[in-house]
């Protein structure tokens, strides 16, 4: 797929992958001025705002397998396609907003649209690319993920340095230019085939499939570790260590790096199920290590509590880089051929489930009890990682035996 060099010979994943910067560029974009595009534009309080963040956020959760069955039924790169099409209409739809009321009917189609377009992007990898390359186009996606929403949050900063109405209409327009332009791009794709309708048996196979929801609550929870560092770890830096402030920008710049450089250097191995479940157990522990440290942090003096703190986020990130291709391996390898859409749907369930949660977890626990519940929150996380290898083979004893991808 790659032809010495970093950008991916022609094909599906280099059409994957510039759509999906220009995607997440426009993401970076929202994801840093929405909220304050509603309180400072809108004019919503900020309870307002947090509780319509939350409705969509639900509503994005709740239509996740169903939207995802739609993609196999109907072809997923039409889906993919048209879900970003209703969100660069939302998107325009967004300057004419006035309360909350409104928002919510233009924010409640945009999740739905959204849940639509990432399991059918989950598809169309799976339907696209051959087996043992699934995995390997994750992790390149996600590293060029994090090179968008960096540069999306970046152009977002000026936006809202000017603090104007103009400039905040500025900025959700531009998401929806982005939104339609990956649309374009991805219309280049060839179609997946759609998968013929079940004549027996439920339609949401994946939410019947008990071995492989186990894995879906076991990786959402083990998810809460973004939250942990997004939220708790700046809170603890700030509130609970000596450690300069400035620190905080500097440990996200590492994270952000880490995962462009290293996401499919660590994702090598996991193709297979047996390989998944072992990454997910080492993300547990070195979860674990990290969460130590951050906890020893908050007893000591510079410099050592600025060390302890970095290699706590060099941790962390190695965790969060085995937890992301384990769960890639995983949610791809317990689908059945006809369900990838609504299996990478009920997938991204859990994860979203888990960041939903994460907020409140890590910052009662981390930063409320200190040093204990961090180190509870790490114990949580190794547990939870060593329970997804039986959880696996519970899976693969439900299921035909198929011999598993061998990378090339």
């Amino acid at each position: 797929m790659f032809n010495g060099g970093v950008l991916p010979e022609p094909g599906p994943l280099r059409l994957l992958a510039g759509a999906t910067l220009i995607n997440t560029f426009g993401n970076g974009v929202s994801m840093t001025s929405i909220a304050l595009f509603l309180t400072r534009s809108v004019g919503l309080s900020v309870r307002e705002t947090g509780l319509a963040l939350t409705v969509t956020a639900l509503a994005s959760l709740v239509a996740s397998a169903p939207m995802g069955y739609v993609a196999d039924r109907r072809g997923p790169r039409g889906v993919l396609v048209a879900g970003l099409v209703v969100l660069a209409v939302g998107s325009v739809a967004l300057v004419t907003v006035d309360g909350f009321g409104s928002y919510l009917l233009v924010g409640v189609p945009m999740a739905i649209a959204d849940a639509a377009q990432r399991a059918a992007k989950g598809a169309v990898i799976a339907g696209a690319v051959p087996a043992d390359r699934r995995v390997h186009t994750r992790a390149y996606l996600r590293s060029v993920t994090n090179v968008g929403i960096a540069a999306g949050s970046a152009v977002a900063g000026v936006g809202l340095a000017i603090d104007t109405r103009p400039a905040y209409l500025t900025l959700i327009l531009l998401d929806a230019v982005t939104y339609a332009a990956a649309a374009l791009v991805l219309r280049g794709l060839a179609p997946v085939p759609a998968a013929p309708a079940r004549e027996t048996g439920p339609r949401l196979v994946a939410l019947r499939d008990r071995p492989f929801l186990a894995f879906v609550v076991l990786d959402g929870l083990m998810a809460t570790h973004f939250g942990l560092f997004e939220v708790a770890l700046p809170l603890w830096i700030a509130h609970r260590t000596d450690a300069p402030r400035w620190l905080i920008a500097v440990l996200f710049l590492v994270n952000t790096t880490a995962v462009v450089l290293f996401q499919v250097r660590a994702a090598r191995g996991t193709e297979s199920l047996s390989g998944a479940a072992r990454a997910s157990r080492r993300a547990g522990l070195a979860l674990f290590a990290g969460c130590a440290l951050f906890a020893v942090s908050g007893g000591t003096s510079m410099p050592a509590t600025v060390a302890l703190l970095v290699l706590g986020a060099l941790a962390h990130v190695t965790g969060e880089l085995w937890h992301s291709a384990a769960g890639w391996g995983i949610s791809f390898g317990l689908a059945p051929s006809d369900a990838h859409g609504q299996y990478q749907g009920a997938y991204s369930m859990g994860m979203q489930l888990g960041q939903m949660l994460a907020p409140f977890v890590v910052t009662s626990l981390a930063v409320g009890w200190g040093a204990p519940g961090w180190l509870l929150l790490g114990a949580v996380f190794a547990v939870l990682g060593t329970l997804v290898p039986p959880v696996v083979a519970w899976a693969r004893r439900t299921r035909p035996q198929v011999a598993e991808p061998v990378p090339a």
